[in-house]
């Protein structure tokens, strides 16, 4: 079973969404960015919640904000996609920082409620500061060209995301490896215990929900890219649902697990666009059944059914083992 490690299974999966485009029409390929995005999202999520125990419902909101971030510049101030995309993931970056001073003194359901406030506001800003976002009617953002090269805007916005999503997904292993990803883990199973050991809680949480808003801002700019089209109702409380499903499905605190998570639920909800009255209640019942079910998700289950899908939080160190001259010295017998 070794085969269906977890490494091996990455690899399959690169390759295959490298090799896609050859093969799939444009509704496929748009469905395949798509994961791509929330693949970003359920990252960002994981490293907040999973990870550093934070229990915020914010992510819907700072998704928005840098759809907005990313869109209103070009439409304002004319910016070329390619310098309102970084500057967009800033804003929701500092956005993130700034949600996080509450956070030193809140946790748990008071947390939620105070970041579920935050969502609130900012989707009533989005629909009634009309000039500046457009109100309910939302906006058209200019088409991102991909010149010199010789590619559709649908082909190198596809290949754009995937390979923000290999870049960033490699950061978050490597962060959630290294002490700050060992840090939030003390955070998120007990505060003072963490404290007592000189973990700085305001730096930890504050960055925790800084790469949180980092995430979610690159992929609020590739969104509003993709459609060519920024609104307030992309951005709701069902949006948030569809975060959380995805940890959720997938697996909290695991990054490997976001990526299963946000695959699954974005296949779900395109099964069921047509009847849309019925994803409210299909999102219910799969998160009843893996709470229930599969408390660890998908990620849980592979971890307990096929070698090869642990993920520790260090590095792993070959051994070093003695020179064979220096071996044979010290096994000779001296007078």
């Amino acid at each position: 079973m070794a085969l269906f490690g977890r490494r091996n299974v990455l690899v399959a999966m690169l390759l295959f969404a490298a090799v896609a485009p050859t093969f799939l029409n444009a509704y496929y390929l748009f469905v395949a960015n798509t994961i791509l995005i929330y693949v970003l999202l359920a990252i960002g999520l994981n490293i907040l919640v999973g990870y550093a125990g934070q229990l915020a419902f914010a992510n819907a909101a700072m998704f928005g904000i840098g759809a907005y971030g990313t869109g209103l510049l070009q439409v304002h101030f004319g910016w070329p996609f390619w310098l309102a995309f970084p500057l967009g993931a800033l804003i929701a970056t500092m956005v993130g920082l700034a949600i996080s001073l509450p956070a030193l003194r809140l946790s748990g359901l008071y947390l939620a409620l105070s970041t579920l406030a935050f969502a609130q506001f900012t989707q009533w800003v989005f629909l009634n500061w009309e000039p500046v976002t457009f109100g309910a009617g939302g906006f058209k953002t200019p088409p991102i060209s991909f010149a010199p090269l010789p590619i559709s805007k649908t082909l190198g916005l596809y290949y754009l995301s995937l390979i923000l999503v290999m870049v960033l997904f490699a950061l978050a292993q490597n962060l959630v490896r290294s002490r700050i990803g060992r840090a939030f883990v003390a955070v998120r199973d007990g505060e003072i215990a963490a404290e007592s050991l000189g973990v700085d809680l305001l730096r930890y949480k504050a960055l925790a929900f800084g790469i949180s808003g980092f995430y979610a801002g690159i992929a609020g700019g590739l969104y509003s890219a993709m459609l060519n089209f920024v609104s307030p109702e992309g951005f709701d409380l069902f949006q948030m649902v569809i975060h959380k499903a995805m940890i959720i499905v997938g697996g909290l605190g695991s990054i490997v697990g976001s990526v299963l998570g946000a695959g699954t639920l974005v296949f779900v909800l395109e099964a069921l666009r047509k009847v849309k009255g019925v994803q409210e209640i299909a999102f219910g019942a799969i998160l009843v059944g893996f709470i229930l079910f599969m408390p660890g998700g998908i990620i849980g289950y592979l971890k307990e059914k096929v070698r090869g899908w642990e993920e520790p939080l260090h590095r792993a160190r070959a051994s070093r083992r003695p020179p064979v001259a220096a071996t044979s010295e010290s096994s000779e017998v001296r007078p």
